[in-house]
């Protein structure tokens, strides 16, 4: 199963064993970037330390045994299909003692790890899918167009059409009144193509979940659809593409990511301004760890935000699920508190559950001067 939807996360963030532990399993596989031969080294490398690192942990045999059982089926998968696999990245979940198994072949290359948990590890599987937007993609001209679904690397025809506008014509006829005429005749062909092409648009907008609109088309034809889009395409527009109907799936593919990363950079930085004003003016804004999981415990988060590859120990009440950096009693029910061995992962679905929006953002950015980690609020307490 490739990595493909944020529900994917959510439903795999909901298992929990109350008598094992996860084992969550990331790989870079990427081809690209290193042979098949470094692949194998950097997996046997991974479950050889971690089988070390099992055998240290202070748990009971039953769990210790469901794990190593994890470590061994993954091992056999990979030995068995990693040479074949030709996705960037590849994570796996394994619960031996509750017969839980899933793997995720993942469009960009993770860091190695192997995580034991209470649940499995999703942060890096929500950091994938947050680079990504789904983008519509149409290239026009006066003669065809062509629409495309671009998401996570892969590119998809959706549908193409091709119109029925004449040629223009030299100047002719007695004073140029016949090639005026004519004119005004392929001007009416052209109103009609891009009326077919607008409805087109909006027809399969409405089918898909898109995020961005991206156009491929001159100036001069850009001034003739416009008009003519539905008014939710036209806040939906993002960018220009340098690509026509006639170039290849795989240029317009190249060049909607350049734009995807332009875009994606430029609306990064505006988003941690936004919270670094909200921040230094003491409006609805919260930053640093502790904070921040407080004002989550609390629900007042609206949007989290976390820098990429972050990552710190940390305590959960096993009754009231609050988080913590450090607490060893729930302020709350004065339970005693759990250690989690990533907080972050802990509060990314915390916020999910409570449907907070979550955003990663690149490192180093300004962000890091408050902790690595911050949100936006719906109010304050």
């Amino acid at each position: 199963m490739k990595l493909s939807s944020k529900q994917q996360i959510e439903n795999l963030s909901k298992f929990k064993s109350e008598n094992y532990l996860t084992t969550s399993f990331y790989l870079n596989t990427d081809k690209k970037k290193m042979i098949k031969k470094e692949i194998t080294l950097s997996f046997k490398n991974l479950l050889k330390n971690n089988k070390t690192q099992l055998e240290e942990m202070e748990i009971s045999e039953k769990k210790k045994e469901s794990l190593s059982k994890d470590l061994d089926k993954i091992s056999l998968f990979c030995s068995q299909h990693l040479s074949s696999n030709n996705f960037a990245g590849l994570a796996i979940f394994s619960c031996t003692g509750q017969d839980f198994w899933q793997l995720i072949n993942l469009p960009s290359s993770p860091r190695n790890r192997i995580i034991f948990d209470k649940n499995p590890y999703v942060s890096p599987l929500s950091v994938i899918l947050d680079e990504h937007h789904r983008i519509f993609a149409l290239t026009l001209d006066r003669r065809e167009a062509k629409w495309y679904d671009i998401f996570m690397g892969e590119i998809v025809l959706l549908k193409s059409l091709i119109g029925d506008v004449p040629s223009k014509v030299k100047e002719g006829g007695w004073k140029g009144f016949e090639s005026k005429r004519i004119e005004r005749h392929i001007a009416t062909h052209l109103h009609d193509h891009f009326k077919k092409i607008a409805q087109a648009t909006f027809k399969l907008f409405k089918r898909n979940h898109f995020d961005w609109i991206f156009l491929g088309c001159s100036d001069k034809y850009y001034s003739n659809i416009k008009p003519l889009l539905h008014p939710y395409l036209k806040s939906k527009i993002k960018g220009w593409l340098k690509a026509k109907p006639g170039d290849s799936p795989a240029t317009v593919l190249k060049e909607s990511q350049r734009l995807e990363k332009e875009l994606k950079k430029q609306e990064e930085d505006e988003i941690i301004y936004r919270l670094v004003s909200e921040l230094e003016k003491g409006g609805l804004a919260v930053s640093g760890l502790k904070k921040t999981l407080r004002s989550l415990n609390r629900g007042e988060v609206q949007t989290l935000f976390l820098t990429h590859n972050f990552s710190k120990p940390g305590r959960i009440c096993p009754k009231c699920h609050f988080l913590f950096v450090d607490e060893l009693k729930c302020p709350s029910c004065q339970r005693k508190t759990d250690k989690s061995m990533d907080i972050i992962d802990e509060a990314l679905e915390a916020a999910m559950d409570k449907n907070c929006q979550v955003r990663h953002v690149s490192a180093p950015l300004k962000l890091n001067k408050y902790g690595k980690i911050g949100a936006f609020l719906r109010y304050k307490i």
